[in-house]
């Protein structure tokens, strides 16, 4: 696809963004909707960067982030990253000891360095009980030791605009010397995008376009479709554990854990366009790689319109700190 164009040309300030584990960029899209422009992204999937660039323009280093030197990372008004979140996802072993919870750490050594105004970083909910909380406690304590006062927030997608049930926490930062003492994310909408509404201008996918694996004990454990008129399950990552398209007939349970597909019509999963539409990508957005590869990079990014939210708040409250000018929340959504 060409150049994305901001949803409101009329910024005063576009301020610059670098992006940690920044994956196909659902979290920079929605900031750069709203007023900021990446400058420079990295993450070690190959897919996923040239996806990324592709949108994007900006310059983005494919690679292990520890082993990228911190001094070639440009100046940027804002960080923000969603650090690996195996290692605290409540789906899956929750090891305070796991290695990958330690990926924030470059996050953090970033922040140090270079000192932007503020950050975002993104993460699954189970980082808040993981440990019985000294996990996230000692996360909030690294960025304030490098300067920066933290403002966690665990908000559903499904509030603000995105046609699907997805907790996540967005942790908002902003250095010290601004004095900003209170931020509140916004309140959620006074509506629910549905299903219907997210998928009904897409076309009929093709068979090539659907993952057709086998369905897994784990996949039938529980109930996988959600109707026209709700939101979907989360979208996840593995293409085999997809949901299920709401034409699909209803699931019907056996047992504790144990669920089977109705006989009166055709289950199928979501195809990954369908995916990419309840993470509120734009339509007809280029996806690099074979379609395992598409699923993942669709179902692991933050959702282009939650990431908007965030990102008009973030961006008022600069305005404020930093020109001495006002505006209402969320005025350009």
């Amino acid at each position: 696809m060409g150049d994305i164009k901001y949803i409101n040309p009329n910024f005063k300030h576009i301020y610059s963004v670098v992006s940690l584990f920044s994956g196909a960029g659902g979290l920079d899209m929605g900031l750069h909707n709203q007023g900021f422009k990446t400058i420079w992204a990295n993450d070690i999937d190959v897919d996923a960067c040239e996806t990324h660039k592709a949108w994007s323009g900006a310059d983005v280093v494919c690679g292990d982030i520890g082993k990228i030197g911190f001094d070639t990372v440009p100046k940027s008004d804002i960080i923000v990253g969603g650090f690996p979140c195996q290692g605290f996802s409540l789906a899956g072993p929750r090891k305070i000891d796991d290695k990958r919870n330690t990926l924030y750490r470059y996050f953090v050594k970033l922040l140090g360095i270079n000192q932007p105004y503020a950050f975002i970083a993104e993460n699954v909910k189970g980082i808040l009980t993981l440990g019985d909380g000294a996990i996230i406690e000692a996360i909030i304590e690294d960025f304030s030791e490098r300067g920066y006062d933290v403002y966690p927030n665990l908000v559903n997608a499904a509030d603000y605009g995105v046609p699907q049930d997805r907790w996540r926490v967005l942790m908002v930062g902003f250095r010290k010397d601004l004095k900003v003492k209170r931020f509140e994310f916004p309140k959620p909408f006074n509506y629910k995008m549905t299903l219907q509404e997210a998928l009904r201008d897409l076309p009929k996918p093709g068979t090539h376009d659907i993952c057709n694996a086998s369905y897994s004990s784990r996949f039938m454990s529980r109930n996988r479709k959600r109707n026209w008129h709700e939101v979907s399950y989360t979208i996840p990552a593995m293409a085999k554990q997809v949901p299920i398209h709401p034409e699909s007939p209803d699931m019907i349970k056996l047992d504790t854990d144990l669920w089977k597909f109705g006989d009166n019509g055709v289950t199928r999963r979501l195809s990954w366009q369908e995916c990419a539409a309840i993470q509120t990508f734009p339509q007809g957005m280029y996806f690099a790689g074979n379609l395992t590869s598409k699923y993942k990079q669709i179902g692991n990014a933050v959702p282009v319109k939650l990431a908007e939210v965030v990102a008009s708040a973030v961006h008022g409250e600069l305005d404020k700190c930093i020109y001495g000018e006002k505006r209402s929340v969320l005025e350009v959504l």
